[in-house]
């Protein structure tokens, strides 16, 4: 005979099978994750990378991704969606299904500077993406071309302060670090210029070869080929410490203009991801950057020595983070144009 909850089954027996029913969905439920997690990765993991091929973000995700995809047996096919300052590719780990196989590679002003600056986001980075990782910190350039009148920030800033609004700055979009570096630089000195947004630093590179801008935030990776071959002059880093490649740079807040909040880039997953793939995940990226392959690749590409974080310390980071950006763009009155 077939039972059905919608039957005229004797009560007390209906009852133990509902009973029964619901106990099995929801041991469905707990093992669903754990045979995700056992199986897991079954297949090619896409990386998403919130900025175009031959960024910051781009050179680091790459190796990275290369050594902990040989690890774990499946390739990492990166997938770079600049844009919208990380909010396009941000948004497709957000969306996408928690279940490993899609990941993001991402930089701290895509989590943690969007989440009070943009007024319509279409997700909530606190809620809908998971920390996994955190990759290095460090800071940004300030660069110039070769022919500007300044070669420390000091100089700088009194050539920039006796000409108001005759230059244009670059940083690679509305709310980017390099945007809010240079709002907190302006709060402090008095200097006025008008800021450029692109859509990514190899962009601004190009145009301050061909003299289209003449000043510009960009990371502190992607740009060291033209500073060394003399293309650009980096006059300060922001952050709380020199560069490993160019300790000759000296910090914004060395030159008298405090700046000690520090970048970093980081692996994220969408909400939901089983535990123990982030744990994995974060077990495998810790071992990578203690490799010494893999640190004297990023210490060449000016990266400090990384921060080994569990996903947990690296989620208050974040926390933190996305308090004191948030109190830097309230108290400038920084918003969206």
């Amino acid at each position: 005979m077939t039972h059905s909850l919608m039957t005229g089954a004797a009560p007390g027996r209906s009852r133990r099978d509902a009973l029964r029913w619901l106990a099995w969905l929801g041991l469905g439920a707990v093992l669903h994750p754990a045979r995700a997690a056992a199986t897991w990765p079954s297949r090619p993991i896409r990386l998403v990378v919130p900025a175009s091929a031959g960024s910051g973000p781009d050179l680091f995700a790459r190796p990275l991704a290369e050594v902990i995809g040989r690890r774990l047996g499946q390739p990492f096919v990166i997938d770079n969606k600049p844009g919208a300052t990380g909010i396009i590719g941000n948004n497709i780990v957000a969306k996408a299904a928690p279940d490993g196989q899609t990941l993001l590679f991402t930089y701290a002003a895509t989590v943690v500077i969007n989440q009070t600056l943009q007024p319509k986001m279409p997700y909530d980075g606190l809620r809908d993406l998971t920390p996994v990782a955190q990759i290095g910190a460090g800071g940004n350039f300030l660069v110039v071309v070769p022919a500007f009148p300044a070669r420390n920030l000091k100089e700088f800033v009194a050539h920039v302060r006796a000409r108001p609004d005759a230059y244009d700055y670059a940083s690679w979009g509305i709310g980017s670090g390099g945007h809010l570096t240079m709002e907190a630089l302006r709060m402090q000195s008095g200097i006025r210029m008008r800021h450029v947004p692109y859509k990514s630093v190899p962009q601004i590179l190009n145009d301050m070869q061909g003299g289209i801008v003449k000043v510009g935030w960009v990371d502190a990776s992607s740009s060291l080929p033209l500073i060394r071959a003399g293309k650009l002059r980096v006059l300060a880093i922001s952050g709380t410490r020199r560069g490993a490649a160019t300790p000759d740079v000296p910090t914004m807040t060395e030159q008298g203009y405090p700046f000690d909040t520090d970048s970093w880039y980081g692996l994220f997953a969408p909400a939901g991801t089983p535990a123990a793939i982030v744990q994995r995940l974060n077990a495998e990226v810790n071992q990578a950057l203690a490799s010494a392959d893999i640190r004297e690749r990023f210490l060449q590409m000016n990266m400090t020595d990384p921060p080994i974080k569990t996903p947990e310390q690296f989620a208050q980071t974040v926390r933190d983070d996305v308090a004191v950006w948030g109190n830097v763009i309230r108290a400038n009155h920084i918003t969206v144009d």
